[in-house]
């Protein structure tokens, strides 16, 4: 397995300040979608990132490989929604863990 850190774009740097109806929706979806994946074991931590120059999401996922990275971001319903967001996804070439998640993860 493989991990990949997904890095996800608001459509701009106000947001959330500034969202829209659609947008909040979308994001409603999308906090669904990524639980969803952290259930699963798929997601191992998700959440937004306050950055100085604008907040933006944060998805870690342990995947087969890249297309099946690629392939969460574009699954993801604030994608679908096609309100202006975008994901880049990176691989992390070596990930340390700590115990808890090694234990978790050995009970699934």
């Amino acid at each position: 397995m493989a991990h990949f850190i997904l890095r996800l774009t608001p459509p701009r740097p106000s947001f959330p300040q500034d969202a829209s109806a659609a947008e909040m929706d979308a994001m409603a979806a999308h906090s669904a979608f990524w639980q969803s994946e952290a259930d699963r074991g798929v997601a191992l931590a998700v959440g937004p990132v306050v950055d100085p120059s604008g907040i933006w999401g944060m998805a870690l996922v342990e995947v087969a490989d890249e297309a099946a990275a690629t392939g969460l971001a574009a699954d993801d319903p604030v994608i679908r929604a096609d309100l202006g967001f975008s994901y880049a996804v990176m691989p992390i070439l070596s990930l340390i863990q700590g115990r808890a998640s090694r234990l978790s993860r050995a009970d699934s």
